[in-house]
């Protein structure tokens, strides 16, 4: 069984092809479905207004004019239909961390394997230097994430600080923190005189402390965090029921 790698950085990032490279070097069977271009930032977004073109670039891999949700999708559904038991995606260049899972690709991209027969992995390196950390990060919790029974619609979301792999304080599981609201968006102009936007960074970390996914980062290590893709608020549905049933 082959393991089906995505990213939103664009099929010619360098973290995914690290990711490739690392993972055929110890063993494993990949094939990659990846958007031809940078789609950070797409979340779960399926394109849905104009067909998807397929690039067939070297074996195995194939690039999308779409989302990474569109490339997953289209990679477990028909171009490796039943041949993969699970998505990795990444090795993002920048983290994925607290409230950034909303927004995230990279994360997308790995919820959409969500239906194979082994839990989706999302990877991420907190910069854009030691992708090789990430990838043998990667390698050696591998054969662990085989011993967990997750429920289904579980993710597990690594991120990796950027540092040798040798100046790694060590893992921790964690759960995930939150950041302040992002500045406004941008007022400019182009060239034409027409105004434009650019969406602002994202937030400060608000929630920071012991056990979150931020704090984590900040002290060297590595996290990792079990995702749910329920939604659901379950400590509040027996309230809601109370207000709206009376």
């Amino acid at each position: 069984m082959k393991l089906m790698l995505s990213n939103d950085d664009g099929v010619h990032a360098p973290g995914l092809r690290t990711l490739r490279q690392s993972l055929e070097q110890a063993g494993h069977t990949t094939c990659v479905v990846a958007p031809d271009r940078d789609r950070s930032g797409a979340s779960n977004s399926l394109t849905l207004d104009r067909p998807l073109h397929p690039l067939h670039l070297d074996e195995g891999i194939i690039s999308i004019n779409g989302t990474p949700t569109d490339c997953v999708h289209l990679g477990i559904n028909t171009f490796y239909k039943d041949q993969c038991e699970r998505v990795i995606s990444g090795i993002n260049a920048g983290a994925n961390l607290g409230d950034d899972v909303i927004y995230s690709g990279t994360v997308a991209a790995a919820m959409e394997g969500r239906f194979l027969e082994k839990t989706p992995v999302a990877v991420s390196l907190c910069g854009k230097s030691h992708f090789a950390t990430a990838a043998r990060v990667l390698l050696e919790l591998l054969p662990k994430l085989e011993q967990l029974q997750l429920p289904a619609n579980s993710i597990i979301n690594i991120n990796v600080p950027d540092l040798a792999y040798e100046e790694l304080q060590g893992i921790e599981v964690t759960r995930l923190g939150h950041r302040h609201k992002s500045d406004n968006p941008v007022l400019t102009t182009n060239p034409r005189g027409k105004e434009c936007y650019w969406i602002s960074a994202a937030g400060a970390f608000a929630d920071d402390g012991p056990g979150t996914d931020i704090h984590a980062i900040e002290q060297g290590k590595v996290s990792v965090t079990p995702i749910a893709m329920d939604m659901t608020q379950h400590s509040t549905l027996q309230r809601v029921t109370e207000v709206l049933e009376n």
